[in-house]
C-alpha cells in the first residue's frame, strides 16, 4: 500500500486485469488500502486511521467481510473496539478472509473474528448466519449489509433474466432476509448499515440490474427507518460509495471503466476502501445518534439529489 494511491489521476496498477467473479483481493496487482487516509483529497500523502474506542464492546455482522470495503469495515470496527465480528464470505474467497483475520489479529488482538462461508441468496443461510452471531456472542449490535454483486452488460437486450434474478437475489433478497432476522435479535441502540451505490443516483448504463437493486436499497433504508427507529430504537442508514478500488472492479467492469478508473470524479481519482469504511464507523457509533433513514456519499465529490 502506498500514499500515491491518493494522488490525483492515479489509476491502480493492474486495473485492466481480468478476474472471474467475485474477484479476489490477494490476486490484485495493487493492494487496496484498509487504514490509510489521504492527508488532503489528492495530495499523494497519507495518514494512518486513528481509532477512539467508538465501538467498544460491540458485536457486528459484516457480509462480504473478506475483501474490499467489507475488509476495511471489519478492520476499522476492530480498531474501534468491537469485541466480536462475524464475517460472511464465499468459499472461493477463503484466502481473502484468512488475510482479513490475520490483519485484525495483528492490529486488534482483543477482537474475536468468526468467518462463515455461505450463500446469502438462500433464505435459510441468511437467517442461520444471524443466529450464528447470537450463538457465538449473545448479541448483535450492528448489521453491515455489505455483500453485493454486479456484472456490466452494455445493452439491455443482452441482459439475461437469470443475471437479473441473481443480482436481486443477493443484493436485495439476501439483504431483506438478514435484516428481518437481525431486527428480531437487536436491542435499542443497535444499527443497520446498508451498502448502496452512487450508481443509483447517476444511473450507470451498463449496470441496469445492479443500479436497480441499489435504488431499492435506498428506498428500503428509508422505509425501514421510519418503521423501526421509533418503535424499536434501531437506526437504519445507507452508504452510497463512488468508484472504489476493490476486486469487484477487475471482475465485473468494462475495459473502458477500468482504464479510467475514478479519474472523472471531481477529486480526480478512484477511492479506497478505507475512505468508505469511515462512514460505517460513524453510522455504527453514537456520533450519528440523531441520524436515521439517511445516506452518506463517499463518492469523490459526485453531486447527488438526496
Amino acid at each position: 500500500m502506498s500514499a500515491q494511491q491518493f494522488a490525483k489521476d492515479h489509476v491502480p496498477a493492474g486495473s485492466t486485469q481480468d478476474q472471474p467473479r467475485p474477484g479476489l483481493q490477494h490476486k490484485l496487482e495493487e493492494e487496496p488500502t484498509n487504514t490509510l487516509l489521504p492527508a488532503a483529497p489528492n495530495s499523494g500523502t497519507a495518514v494512518e486511521y486513528r481509532a477512539a474506542g467508538k465501538l467498544e464492546g460491540k458485536v457486528a455482522l459484516i457480509t462480504g467481510g473478506d475483501s474490499g470495503i467489507g475488509r476495511a469495515i471489519a478492520i476499522l470496527f476492530a480498531l474501534e473496539g468491537c469485541k466480536g465480528l462475524v464475517l460472511s464470505y464465499l468459499k472461493e474467497e477463503q484466502k481473502d478472509v484468512d488475510g482479513t483475520i490475520e490483519i485484525i489479529r495483528k492490529k486488534a488482538p482483543n477482537t474475536r473474528v468468526v468467518a462463515v462461508a455461505t450463500d446469502l441468496r438462500k433464505e435459510a443461510n441468511a437467517r442461520e448466519l444471524v443466529q450464528r452471531v447470537i450463538s457465538e456472542f449473545g448479541q448483535l449490535d450492528c448489521l453491515c449489509n455489505n455483500a453485493g454483486t454486479q456484472m456490466a452488460v452494455e445493452k439491455i437486450e443482452d441482459l439475461s433474466p437469470q443475471q437479473w434474478r441473481d443480482t436481486f437475489d443477493l443484493n436485495i433478497h439476501g439483504l431483506f432476509y438478514l435484516t428481518q432476522e437481525a431486527v428480531k435479535n437487536m436491542k435499542p441502540g443497535s444499527t443497520i448499515i446498508n451498502n448502496a451505490s452512487v450508481n443509483h443516483f447517476i444511473g450507470k448504463p451498463e449496470l441496469v440490474d445492479y443500479t436497480a437493486t441499489k435504488g431499492a436499497i435506498i428506498a428500503f433504508t428509508r422505509a425501514l427507518s421510519n418503521q423501526i427507529v421509533g418503535r424499536l430504537g434501531i437506526r437504519v442508514n445507507a452508504v452510497a460509495p463512488g468508484p472504489i478500488w476493490t476486486p469487484l472492479i477487475v471482475a465485473t467492469m468494462t475495459d473502458a471503466d477500468k482504464k479510467e478508473f475514478g479519474v472523472s470524479t471531481p477529486i480526480g481519482r478512484g477511492g479506497q476502501p478505507s475512505e468508505v469504511a469511515t462512514s460505517s464507523v460513524f453510522l455504527a457509533s453514537p456520533d450519528s445518534s440523531y441520524i436515521s433513514g439517511s445516506t452518506l456519499h463517499p463518492n469523490g465529490g459526485v453531486m447527488t439529489n438526496s
